[in-house]
């Protein structure tokens, strides 16, 4: 990942450990949409137990190592909303 943004300057990392929001950010969209589709396919289809784990295993392995620059981005949004600074001098 690039330290800054090429088009303005924002400063990607403020500090360490900052994107442990993103981690979080992550795990909780990948527990909604494991559990959300487990309940979906056992009304749905009425799959055994069995064959949900055999589907649903592999996907919260994969989604998060997919969907982690996304979460990024995300969290690195809502610190701008929330917290705005400009990036090319470092202060807020």
């Amino acid at each position: 990942m690039r330290p800054a943004c090429s088009a303005c300057g924002l400063a990607f990392e403020r500090e360490p450990g900052y994107f442990i929001g993103a981690i979080y950010i992550n795990y909780g969209l990948t527990v909604t949409l494991a559990f959300a589709g487990y309940f979906a396919l056992d009304a749905w289809r009425g799959w055994p137990t069995g064959w949900q784990l055999a589907l649903w295993c592999p996907f919260v392995v994969l989604f998060p190592l997919w969907a982690f620059r996304y979460s990024r981005a995300l969290w690195l949004a809502l610190d701008q909303l929330i917290d705005p600074r400009d990036g090319r001098r470092g202060v807020p």
